[in-house]
């Protein structure tokens, strides 16, 4: 307990120290502000990516619908400074209770189901509310909710990583986190064992969904207007992708992920169309001749965090119970 405590305190002083970097490049102007927007955006698709990790490569459980989670938390954050000028905390928390909230009726229903029947659930979920929120005026419609304040600053954006980060790394290396990966290794053996292998995919679903939640506030303030096309299935599928192509299973490596192939569509830019065409051969390479993602279930040896995960190994992209 007290290494694990150790571990968190010099990630905490790495982070600072990092900030502090960032933060005095940033305010001497050394980048300009269409790149600061760009790490911002990198730090908004790693909130994505290690929150519906912990949903798909901790738990098992594969949900095609983590856009919609972040459309409330940006809708929910949207309405609450715009039109009744809440501070930009309280909008924050609100939408990933919004979130997580929505999380938890989803996915009491649903979690019961397993693999396809799942993915096509969420999948369905995600569209509904996409849907409810085009047919809803006060939202903006499909015109889209406009005059959003820019709340989001790195500061808020990094400290928000920052605290993702910690939390699902704490939750993994929790009973709670253990009993998540045993559920998807293998999850009738788990409830043979005793384990209530709905409440914790319920768990892992809520919070994930809250963590989705806070990134869609990030993502309303930093571009100070959302509309529903900016959550279509295709914005989920993209959050999948951060996760497979880092590795299900690692922490690490959706932070990689999410880094390297936002700023690679930053590159793209002109070829917006081609986007996702780019992204699906990039997929079936990967799955071709590395299917455990770029990381597998490892992570970086950076003194803080073991070179594999404590409750196994790699092999074949899965984690072996020792």
């Amino acid at each position: 307990m007290k290494e694990h405590i150790k571990k968190t305190i010099i990630f905490v002083i790495a982070a600072l120290i990092l900030y502090g970097i960032l933060f005095f490049i940033i305010k001497n102007r050394i980048i300009n502000n269409y790149k600061v927007q760009i790490i911002m955006l990198v730090g908004i698709n790693i909130i994505l990516a290690l929150s519906l990790n912990l949903i798909i490569g901790f738990t098992g459980q594969l949900a095609l619908g983590h856009a919609c989670f972040m459309a409330i938390g940006a809708y929910t954050s949207a309405v609450l400074t715009v039109n009744f000028h809440m501070p930009f905390i309280v909008a924050i928390i609100a939408g990933g209770l919004a979130a997580g909230l929505a999380g938890f009726l989803i996915g009491l229903p649903t979690l019961r189901l397993k693999g396809d029947y799942l993915a096509i659930t969420t999948l369905g979920f995600g569209e509904i509310v996409r849907v409810i929120i085009t047919n809803i005026d006060y939202l903006g419609g499909a015109r889209g909710f406009v005059n959003i304040p820019p709340k989001s600053t790195f500061t808020w954006v990094y400290f928000a990583v920052v605290v993702t980060f910690l939390v699902i790394y704490n939750i993994i290396h929790s009973s709670s986190g253990r009993a998540m990966i045993s559920v998807r290794e293998d999850e009738i053996a788990a409830e043979a064992m005793g384990i209530n292998t709905t409440k914790y995919k319920i768990e892992a679903f809520v919070i994930g969904s809250f963590f989705a939640g806070v990134a869609g506030v990030l993502f309303a303030h930093l571009y100070m207007f959302i509309d529903p096309s900016g959550f279509t299935f295709m914005k989920s599928i993209e959050i999948v992708i951060f996760v497979v192509l880092g590795g299900m299973g690692s922490i690490t490596g959706s932070i990689l992920s999410a880094g390297v192939l936002t700023v690679l569509s930053e590159f793209l830019r002109d070829f917006a169309d081609y986007r996702m065409v780019f992204y699906s051969i990039l997929l079936i390479v990967m799955m071709l001749f590395r299917p455990q993602g770029l990381m597998g279930t490892k992570e970086f040896s950076l003194g803080f965090l073991k070179k594999k995960n404590k409750v196994g190994g790699e092999k074949n992209g899965t984690i072996k119970s020792k």
